[in-house]
């Protein structure tokens, strides 16, 4: 009844303001009209920030609230204990602090501090490990990866509380809908403030090298994951859409697939520093900003250079989204003979939005990582479990592309 985005919470505040008013006016002495005055302040802001959270869709929960706001994912291992963890460290800690039948049942999120070896970075990456990571069947296992990216502004925990792809990824591995991977969210930008765009910046921090290079080594070494290459799939929204079509391209043998969510696909200005100000990520250097152009890197490829396969979702009402995704499919099509896109009917540039997107990327996704995750791990090792009345993880039943 009182969640952040029910008419209910908004009318609960509407009275109170009112109320509070009503005390302003009334009331006699100075003291009680200034404190009437200070408190109906509150209502009235809640009011904006309920009204602006509404209108994007971002939270739906008050856990959702409090797990962002907190820094922390659901269901996660402390972030001290696996800072700086050697592959034995993170195995007893995954052994002793767990709760490995309920891990095996939904899945585990786990929040570490990753160093960079190559770009000297150090930020935050959510690890969530599917059910299967858990169970014996799956033991000698590599899993695929999907590297998600946030948009701006933006925190990789966005993804498991705001979009609820764990939630959603759970539910579709129950139904047999979708293929097991390891999902990977890593911190693009450092801060809130700060909008890198995932590109190594001119005389700034090198994004792109610590999220393509730097994540998929060091998390190489802690989990059973296959290295970087067609087992590996990247994906994000608004600036993370980007963000996944520049480096599917830029580091095209590293990744098999692509999903990009409300995308664009020619670079913006950065902003960073402190205060935050709009720099130019590539100086005077042309050729780097049009190296980093997906829209014209595609066609300036030699027609024999293999790229990731390319999947593609936008809300009906983005126009400028829809028209850039559109642009960008004419461009594939010449490399892809079906490039999908899926449009979400009324959806927006929106949180709303790209939630409706996450079962469509998944199911069209985790089938092509996972056979190419067998043809590296020896089918034998990897004795999948029965699930009478399911289809079998690897065969889902993908929608029609528009």
């Amino acid at each position: 009844m009182l969640e952040p985005q029910s008419t209910a919470l908004f009318l609960l505040l509407i009275v109170v303001f009112c109320g509070l008013a009503g005390w302003l006016v009334v009331a006699r002495q100075l003291v009680f009209r200034v404190l009437a005055a200070c408190l109906a302040f509150i209502p009235a802001m809640l009011f904006g920030v309920a009204a602006v959270n509404k209108y994007y869709d971002y939270y739906q929960t008050w856990g959702s609230i409090a797990a962002d706001l907190g820094g922390q994912g659901t269901g996660q291992v402390a972030a001290a204990a696996i800072d700086r963890a050697s592959a034995r460290q993170v195995g007893a800690i995954l052994g002793s602090r767990l709760n490995r039948t309920a891990a095996a049942a939904h899945g585990q999120t786990l929040r570490l501090t990753v160093p960079g070896q190559l770009s000297h970075l150090r930020r935050t990456v959510f690890v969530w490990l599917p059910p299967e990571y858990f169970q014996s069947a799956y033991r000698g296992y590599r899993f695929p990866v999907i590297e998600l990216l946030p948009g701006f502004p933006g925190s990789p925990a966005d993804w498991i509380n705001v979009v609820g792809i764990t939630a959603a990824y759970a539910a579709l591995l129950g139904d047999g809908a979708t293929a097991p991977a390891v999902l990977v969210m890593p911190d693009t930008n450092g801060s809130r403030r700060i909008s890198l765009q995932c590109l190594n910046v001119q005389h700034g921090p090198p994004d792109a090298t610590y999220l393509a290079r730097d994540v998929p080594a060091y998390l190489g070494h802690l989990f059973r994951v296959q290295p970087p290459g067609r087992a590996w799939g990247i994906a994000g929204y608004s600036e993370g859409g980007y963000c996944t079509a520049n480096l599917a391209l830029r580091y095209r043998l590293r990744y098999g697939a692509a999903g990009v969510l409300s995308g664009y696909f020619i670079p913006l200005a950065d902003q960073l520093g402190n205060p935050p100000r709009l720099v130019n990520p590539f100086g005077a250097n042309q050729h780097l900003r049009r190296a980093n152009t997906p829209v014209l890197r595609v066609t300036r490829l030699p027609v024999s250079a293999a790229i990731p396969r390319f999947w593609l979702g936008v809300g009906s009402k983005d126009l400028a989204g829809l028209r850039d995704a559109r642009g960008f499919q004419r461009v594939l099509l010449a490399r892809q003979p079906a490039v999908r896109l899926d449009v979400v009917p009324g959806g927006g540039h929106s949180m709303a939005t790209w939630r409706d997107l996450v079962p469509p990327l998944l199911e069209w996704m985790t089938p092509q990582l996972a056979r190419a995750a067998q043809q590296l791990t020896p089918v034998q090792q990897v004795r999948k479990p029965h699930r009478p009345g399911r289809d079998r993880p690897g065969r889902p039943a993908v929608r029609p592309a528009t």
